[in-house]
């Protein structure tokens, strides 16, 4: 009796690409952007949409159901875009993406540039792709509003250790590696955090010229710049505190200590002129206290770097957990098992093949 033959695995199409984007309230844009994506890829070999509906009020999940989008994510509540951007990768990872797109909603970026931004990523070069939007370009942006993003991104670049132009643009491309490495620790935004921690995490960044549409709408993310340096001046400090506690609260320490130390030195100096004159001792007083301040900031420094190598210890043990997650839930989807906290909406994956008859019919004769 001959043996049973198996029925050989289907060969591999290609590497899955999942566009996510974020939505809060995005009714009347949804369509344009989600019209303006590729529907193929040269060296991808499928394409789906998830939206992450950051507790919209207007119906934003019925209408991506509606025009066709894969998969939804839907918070009850407005929870913010850190939130939101970080449900929608571990959602891409469960979902089993090899190639993650990150855009907007507002149809910002331009979706013939995504070919050119997953390019590196696909051929191995990076982990991650950053779009540059050559912000001196962009006519709505202010002179004020360019300064800022010029000496952000060069803050960003020191602590991260990343040649990274444009660090608050959110077109962006990752692969598995960097989705499972990346976590946000902020309620506001991701674009500063994820590049400084993706730089200290060895992960490989590179920069792709983008260019943008016009302007659709006022961000909702930030109303004005004194707010946006509000919300982001605390989210760079914080990384940088993190990621190199010696070097940020060491700083500090010797300024104080030099600042205190000079007050003592002015002190002594007027003292031995003449003991009997008084009225320098504030400079004493207030040269102790920062003294003893710095002793403080210095301790800090020593307990951030006690903590920040526990901190890397926990990431590494967190990104292999959630490799593994990941990688369990990518096996029941694939099997057709429902990812938990996922809407799929049962729309056909987009693949080159569709796109080749797609296009053979339209220059059939009628």
């Amino acid at each position: 009796m001959t043996p049973p033959t198996r029925e050989r695995p289907a060969e591999p199409r290609g590497p899955k690409l999942i566009i996510q984007i974020p939505c809060l309230n995005e009714r009347e844009h949804l369509p344009g952007t989600f019209d303006d994506l590729p529907r193929s890829i040269p060296g991808v070999g499928s394409i789906e949409v998830l939206i992450i509906d950051d507790g919209s009020r207007d119906g934003t999940s019925e209408v991506a159901a509606e025009i066709g989008v894969h998969h939804i994510v839907r918070f009850p509540r407005n929870r913010g875009l850190a939130a939101a951007h970080m449900a929608g990768l571990d959602a891409c990872l469960r979902l089993g993406a090899d190639v993650v797109v990150n855009t907007d909603a507002d149809n910002q970026y331009k979706g013939s540039d995504i070919a050119g931004l997953v390019e590196p990523v696909l051929a191995g070069r990076a982990d991650i792709t950053v779009g540059d939007r050559q912000t001196d370009t962009i006519a709505h942006f202010s002179w004020v509003k360019r300064v800022l993003q010029r000496w952000g991104s060069a803050l960003v670049r020191r602590a991260s250790g990343t040649a990274v132009t444009d660090s608050t643009s959110g077109f962006r491309a990752m692969n598995r590696k960097a989705l499972s490495t990346l976590f946000v620790h902020n309620n506001f935004t991701y674009t500063l955090e994820t590049m400084i921690q993706a730089g200290n995490a060895g992960l490989v960044v590179e920069n792709v010229k983008i260019l943008t549409n016009p302007k659709t709408r006022e961000s909702r993310l930030f109303s004005s710049i004194p707010e946006y340096l509000r919300r982001n001046g605390p989210v760079i400090f914080r990384a940088y505190g993190m990621y190199w506690p010696v070097q940020t609260f060491g700083f500090m320490a010797i300024v104080l200590m030099l600042f205190g130390l000079s007050l003592g030195g002015r002190f002594l100096f007027f003292y031995f002129q003449d003991p009997d004159v008084s009225g320098h001792i504030q400079s004493l007083q207030v040269g102790v206290g920062a003294v003893v301040l710095a002793f403080i900031v210095g301790l800090m420094a020593l307990l951030g770097d006690l903590l920040a190598t526990n901190r890397r210890l926990n990431e590494e043990l967190l990104s292999r957990v959630r490799r593994l997650d990941a990688d369990l839930a990518r096996a029941a989807h694939d099997r057709g098992e429902p990812v938990e906290g996922v809407r799929s909406t049962g729309a056909a994956s987009w693949t080159a093949a569709d796109s080749s008859n797609e296009a053979k019919a339209k220059e059939a004769p009628a």
